[in-house]
Parts: C-alpha cells; sequence; structure tokens
C-alpha cells in the first residue's frame, strides 16, 4: 500500500541507420539479445492493401510502424537524421503503455535493457521522506512499469521495424516538408533538410506525421501557432555509474516547483552497481529562453550544480551522483498548447507532433505508444474509410491527451511535493500537520485516472489495438 512518510530520513556508442537496416545480426550482437517475438497479424476486409507514410522515426513512429503493420497496413517510414544514434538518457514507460508493447511483441527484448521500478518515493529538499507507493508489477499490475535508455528503446523498436517490414520500408535522411492531399491519397513531401533539395513524394491512403515537436505537419496545420512554450525551467539531464540508490529499483522525486532531483536506474551493470539516469531542475523568472529545444544540447556543470551543492542526503549524494556523469545535456521544458484537431482529410498528428508537454509523471512516450495502438485500432475498424478511422482517432486521444497537457502544467502527480514546501519551507517535526495521506492520494491517483493507467480500468479493458471503435 502507499505510505506516507514519518518526516525521517528514507534509506553505446552511436549506430547507424544504415547498420541497422543492413544487419539484424549485428543488433543482436550488440545487445546480446534474441530475436524480436512477431506479434500475431490482424487481418482487416479492406478491398485493398492500405498504405500508410510514417513521417518520423522517433518512438511514436516507430511504434505506430509496428502497430500497422501487425493489422496488415502497407507501411513506409521516413526519418529525417542520417543515422540513429543512442540519444538521449533515461525514459520510463508506464504499464499502460509496456502492455501495448507486449503485444507488439518487443517487451521481452526491452527487458534484458531495463530497470523495472518497484517503488516511488517523494522527498522534500532535504531528503525527508513525503510518500512513498509501489509501482509496476509491485503496485499489482499485470505489466511492469520499465526504466530503459531512450537510444536502446528507439533502436530497439527500429530493428524490430527492419525485421517485420523490410529495408526498403525505412527511408533515412529524409525530412517532411510539406502535405498534399486529395480525396483519394495524402503526399509527403521529404527533403533533404541540410541542402532543402526535395527527395521523394510518395503518396498512400493515409500519412502519420510523428515529426516531434517541431513538427511540419503541424506548422501547415496550425501556422500561426507559433514556437513552443517554454515553462520558465530548465533540465539538465545525465547518466552516471554507481552503487545501488535505496533498494535499486526506486525512483526518486525530490525538491519542489522551483528546484527538483529525480533519479532512478536504467541498468543493472556486471559488477552489482547500476547505470543512474538524474534530472536537476531549476526554474528562473523574467528569463527569455533562448534555446531550440534538443536533448543532444550539452549542459554546463557551473549552471546548476551549485544549487545542489547542500542536497547531500544520508540515502543519497545528489552533487556527488551529477559529477559522477560525463556529461549533461541541457533540455528546457516546453510544451504546446492543446488544439482543437488532429486529423484533416487523410492526415494525422501523432506523439510530440499532437501534444508535447511537459516531462512530467513519465508520460510523453507512453502516451506516443497509446496514440499508435488507438489509431491501429481505428483502422481496423474502419477498414474502408480511412478519413472516418482518423476522425475517431482523434476523437478518442486528442482529449486526454490535452488533459494531460494541462495537468502536468499543474505539477501532475508531483503536486504533494509543492505543497509541502508551500506549507513547511524550513522543515516540519511531523508530516502528518503538514500533508495528509488523503491529499497525496487525490493528486496520484487523480493523475493515474488522467493519464489513462488507473489499475482496474487498465485490467479490464483489452488492447486498445484490438477495441472495436
Amino acid at each position: 500500500m502507499p505510505t506516507i512518510g514519518a518526516g525521517g530520513s528514507a534509506q553505446a556508442s552511436a549506430h547507424h541507420f544504415e547498420a541497422a537496416i543492413r544487419s539484424r545480426e549485428r543488433w543482436n550482437m550488440a545487445l546480446g539479445s534474441g530475436d524480436v517475438t512477431l506479434a500475431r497479424p490482424i487481418r482487416t476486409s479492406w478491398k485493398g492493401i492500405m498504405r500508410a507514410i510514417i513521417a518520423g522515426g522517433g518512438i511514436g513512429g516507430l511504434t505506430t510502424a509496428l502497430s500497422l503493420h501487425r493489422i496488415g497496413i502497407d507501411v513506409t517510414v521516413y526519418e529525417t537524421v542520417d543515422k540513429v544514434g543512442a540519444l538521449g538518457v533515461g525514459i520510463n514507460l508506464l504499464p499502460h503503455a509496456v502492455r501495448e508493447l507486449e503485444v507488439l511483441g518487443v517487451l521481452d527484448e526491452l527487458l534484458v535493457h531495463a530497470v523495472a521500478p518497484e517503488r516511488l518515493g517523494y522527498y522534500t529538499k532535504r531528503g525527508e521522506e513525503i510518500w512513498h507507493e509501489p509501482r509496476g508489477l509491485k503496485a499489482g499490475y499485470r505489466w511492469p512499469q520499465i526504466s530503459i535508455h531512450r537510444g536502446v528503446l528507439q533502436q530497439a523498436l527500429l530493428a524490430a521495424v527492419v525485421d517485420r517490414l523490410g529495408a526498403d520500408r525505412v527511408h533515412p535522411g529524409h525530412h517532411l516538408s510539406s502535405f498534399e492531399q486529395n480525396e483519394s491519397s495524402a503526399t509527403g513531401v521529404f527533403i533533404d533538410r541540410r541542402s532543402k533539395a526535395e527527395l521523394a513524394r510518395p503518396s498512400a491512403d493515409v500519412l502519420i506525421a510523428c515529426d516531434g515537436i517541431h513538427s511540419e505537419a503541424r506548422k501547415q496545420i496550425y501556422p500561426n501557432e507559433g514556437p513552443p512554450i517554454w515553462s520558465g525551467a530548465k533540465l539538465w539531464r545525465g547518466l552516471a555509474e554507481g552503487p545501488m540508490m535505496l533498494d535499486g529499483r526506486s525512483q526518486v522525486w525530490a525538491g519542489h516547483r522551483n528546484q527538483k532531483f529525480v533519479a532512478y536506474p536504467i541498468r543493472d551493470l556486471p559488477d552489482g552497481r547500476q547505470q543512474i539516469n538524474f534530472i536537476a531542475e531549476l526554474r528562473y523568472e523574467n528569463e527569455e529562453l533562448s534555446e531550440r529545444e534538443d536533448w543532444n544540447q550539452p549542459g554546463v556543470l557551473d549552471e546548476f550544480l551549485p544549487s545542489f551543492e547542500g542536497w547531500k542526503f544520508d540515502w543519497l549524494d545528489v552533487p556527488g551522483l551529477i559529477q559522477q556523469a560525463p556529461g549533461t545535456f541541457l533540455f528546457p521544458m516546453v510544451d504546446r498548447d492543446p488544439v482543437d484537431r488532429w486529423s484533416f482529410g487523410r492526415v494525422t498528428l501523432l506523439g510530440d507532433a499532437a501534444h508535447p508537454m511537459y516531462p512530467v509523471g513519465s508520460n510523453g512516450a507512453s502516451q506516443a505508444i497509446l496514440d499508435a495502438q488507438t489509431l491501429a485500432g481505428c483502422l481496423r475498424s474502419y477498414p474502408d474509410d480511412p478519413m472516418q478511422a482518423l476522425s475517431v482517432y482523434d476523437a478518442k486521444r486528442r482529449p486526454s491527451t490535452g488533459a494531460i497537457v494541462l495537468a502536468n502544467r499543474r505539477m501532475g502527480p508531483e503536486l504533494p511535493m509543492q505543497l509541502v514546501e508551500d506549507r513547511a519551507p524550513d522543515g516540519f517535526d511531523r508530516l502528518v500537520d503538514v500533508i495528509t495521506p488523503d491529499e497525496v492520494l487525490e493528486a496520484t491517483e487523480g493523475y493515474r485516472q488522467t493519464a489513462g493507467f488507473a489499475l482496474a480500468e487498465l485490467h479490464e479493458r483489452v488492447s486498445l489495438a484490438d477495441v472495436e471503435y
């Protein structure tokens, strides 16, 4: 059961895109894993084979390719970059998304290279425990929560796409610049992002824009939207190798709205230590954002480490962990306002192109995976009317993801940490005098409901790809 604290302290290198296409065996050798298990395909009543263009080879785009291939759609993926490396740092996938990856036959592959967290703890800026609760299987879910390197996840999905769809269905170095459509097809215009030369103009029954927070498709649909909206916070993300933190299966959230530290293991090392992902967050007032959001922008230690020098708890040395990392990545925390529509005729948005959100509550990638499987279910349910399928997908996913975007702006499940800071900024003798278990549960369980991973509801329904829409 979730427990409120008593007030004391609680205890590769980059791989070329072409290499993944050329050699599935090389991927297996690199990760020491077996073949990805093929999901059982679902066939539909289409009179002919439906064709889909996917713009974007990130987590959302590659999952969509697997989801649509599973139901018999002829899929081609176009990705901006020339090569996919093990970019970024750690990422969390919640049980409702992990369930969908199991349906797609890639979960066993991922678990070899991930950690399944069993506990989440909330702490003050002094390291005092506010609350802890079980996660994943320990919380009663049939599927684990998994913490994994973002690049490992992306490359595992890419390997599965190449293995199942074929090498000729993945086109690196193709950036979506615009789209066109008529009553019978949608056409994507793809260019070399550096030279701006047009490379391809493929047409298909549907075009799925999974091209991220700077989506060209979204820009064409909403030309006056402007840049992403900055929250005022900057995140420094890094990976450090060290001894197990707490029980080795814990996620840690410490601090408050203006200063926060998150840490969790993503890999067990052979020598008994772990690779630990961390996020150091600071909020700035009255400062303009000059940087473009980029997972690979190097961070500068002097810009944030001094603010955490005093965060030395008896169960975690925060500045020590930060200094163990070979480097950090700076990521301004941004999102976009929810829009009124994603689907227009034969074109729709998915993942960060549709609903970019703050990295709060481990939901960004998870929601893209849910998008992909819902889209597959809608296309399966309307095999002879893809435009209706995209419209239903829009109606099913847009309101719920919009609610998450807005909830994350209000701190989502992290709200209890701010309540404790507001009420007892200088500490407390008894936590129960500061916040009650009911207040914490209202925030945490309410967020689970909003994000779609409330335990009972998840267990009662089938996979999103198998729902009749």
